[in-house]
């Protein structure tokens, strides 16, 4: 039997908005294993952004190794990966609709709280979503924005489904459009929806759950439309200033 490391076994039983967004992501970029091959039951999490691997680990409190993944080839980027065997924690993912090769099943989850829908939809967008701004240069050398979008791609139609009917229910947000890309789904929301998007995730959340280098893309479309900051709009950017989370 191998050496048992500390973890806090109960993390994903009660929701809060860390659990929420540790979740989101981890339905984007985590996996669980139950083999023979490696003797008892796991949860795995990559990213190439090491912060965030760092971040789970400590809300879970573990003592386990975050690891550097062997690359595919010579050019790609290096991911980071924490592993931690333990049936408790595997057995409580599986009951937030978790389970082993999940990519081209997975369905949205149907019980998340209301109030922290936005903070699991962010983890999933940070995982396996971006945000798109296309500029060109004006006459004047100035730069023009063409659109915004929003983008989540899954290996499941079922799960992008889902999402797009849990937006639409809950904010003036239309359904996108679900894409057929290589080997995935995409789906897909303009300019108008991103802009609601942004207040969705952003609105209220702790500035430790969310990726900077994001944000800073919506950051960048709001001083460039300026016509486009409302209210809310600009609370969001001038708390963000006052935590110093905003990438200039």
């Amino acid at each position: 039997m191998g050496i048992k490391y500390a973890v806090d076994e109960t993390f994903f039983d009660r929701w809060s908005s860390t659990m929420a967004y540790a979740l989101g992501f981890l339905y984007a970029d985590g996996s669980l294993g139950d083999s023979p091959y490696i003797r008892g039951k796991y949860m795995s999490v990559s990213s190439i952004d090491k912060h965030i691997i760092i971040a789970i680990k400590l809300w879970l409190h573990s003592k386990h190794t975050i690891v550097k993944m062997k690359r595919d080839r010579e050019n790609a980027k290096q991911r980071y990966l924490l592993r931690i065997g333990n049936k408790k924690l595997y057995e409580a993912l599986e009951k937030r609709g978790l389970y082993p090769n999940k990519s081209l099943t997975i369905t949205f989850p149907q019980r998340i709280p209301r109030k922290y829908l936005p903070d699991f939809v962010r983890g999933y967008f940070d995982g396996d979503g971006c945000i798109f701004l296309e500029t060109s240069k004006g006459k004047m050398q100035e730069q023009i924005v063409r659109r915004l979008r929003t983008i989540f791609t899954s290996g499941s139609r079922r799960f992008l489904e889902g999402l797009a009917s849990s937006l639409k229910g809950i904010s003036a947000i239309s359904e996108g459009r679900i894409y057929t890309s290589h080997r995935s789904f995409q789906l897909v929301y303009p300019t108008s929806d991103s802009i609601q998007l942004f207040k969705f995730f952003y609105r209220s959340t702790s500035p430790d759950l969310y990726f900077e280098r994001k944000f800073a893309i919506f950051q960048k479309y709001f001083s460039l439309r300026k016509v486009h900051i409302d209210r809310s709009i600009r609370r969001i950017l001038e708390e963000r200033v006052h935590y110093g989370h905003v990438v200039k």
